[in-house]
């Protein structure tokens, strides 16, 4: 329910401008989430929302990693909300995201700046580490598991 939630509300920042909290909700509602505000707080606070002003006029929430004054919200931040599983062999890690977050997750992947992993790749919903050895494998496997919160 809260992962189809926060990938509604990330649906909804990327397709259109939303200047409030309060539009947002609205929004969600019309897609079947009923959502309290302090819910909503805590989704927007958890996706690493942003506002961005606009040069027209106005401030809007921005998703991470989209224009120049996207926030950076850590691993952490994202991981447990995004990220479904964590899986891997040899030296190629895949993590299932919710639907439209892989390219946000990889992003924040890649700033980590991880020394095993040589490069990530980002469809939907779908991420692909590429990493140096089986060992190395199984350290990064284990540390986005911790983060993410997936036992």
């Amino acid at each position: 329910m809260k992962a189809q939630r926060q990938t509604a509300i990330l649906e909804i920042v990327q397709a259109q401008d939303i200047g409030s909290q309060e539009e947002l909700r609205s929004l969600l509602e019309a897609r079947g989430h009923t959502v309290t505000q302090a819910t909503l707080s805590r989704d927007v606070r958890e996706l690493g929302l942003m506002k961005a002003r606009d040069p027209r006029g106005g401030s809007w929430y921005r998703v991470p990693g989209t224009g120049a004054a996207a926030p950076s919200p850590s691993l952490e931040q994202l991981l447990p909300a995004l990220v479904l599983s964590v899986d891997g062999v040899g030296t190629m890690v895949v993590m299932r995201t919710t639907a439209g977050s892989a390219n946000t997750v990889a992003m924040a992947v890649d700033r980590q700046q991880f020394d095993d992993v040589l490069g990530t790749i980002a469809g939907d919903d779908t991420i692909l580490l590429v990493v140096r050895s089986d060992r190395a494998r199984r350290a990064v496997m284990a540390r986005l598991r911790e983060a993410a919160g997936i036992v």
